[in-house]
């Protein structure tokens, strides 16, 4: 069966965590990461404006996630476009309440990108790569 967008939720979301990699001057700067939605068809990740990563981001908007879990691992690269609909941050902060004491859809802070173009490879040791395109 061909996977699809839904499957890389999945896998990003049963992981838990993945790490997300940008680019500062000519340095690759990577941290984890937890939040993933799908929303309007598209791969959505949050975190805040006030945040190095957010900066990075807007500098040069290519960047790289990845994942592992049970021997298989995804990972997702393209390019990240902001979107500062509230509806896509309510969404988020609703499907991640625990972030609700740092975040609010309205205070100027929260940041949700979507991948608006790009391509999810799903590899292990075992099987040949299969990819997604976002």
């Amino acid at each position: 069966m061909r996977k699809t967008i839904d499957d890389v939720v999945k896998f990003l979301e049963e992981a838990g965590t993945y790490y997300l990699a940008t680019v500062e001057g000519d340095a690759p700067r990577v941290r984890p990461f937890g939040t993933v939605m799908l929303y309007e068809g598209r791969l959505y990740i949050q975190t805040g404006k006030i945040k190095k990563v957010s900066a990075q981001l807007a500098a040069n908007p290519k960047a790289e996630i990845c994942a592992f879990s049970k021997g298989c691992w995804v990972r997702v690269s393209g390019e990240l476009a902001d979107d500062e609909r509230r509806g896509p941050k309510v969404a988020m902060l609703e499907k991640y309440p625990e972030l609700k004491h740092m975040y609010d859809p309205d205070d100027g802070n929260t940041q949700v990108l979507y991948f608006r173009s790009g391509e999810a490879v799903f590899s292990s040791f075992t099987s040949a790569p299969e990819t997604v395109i976002l």
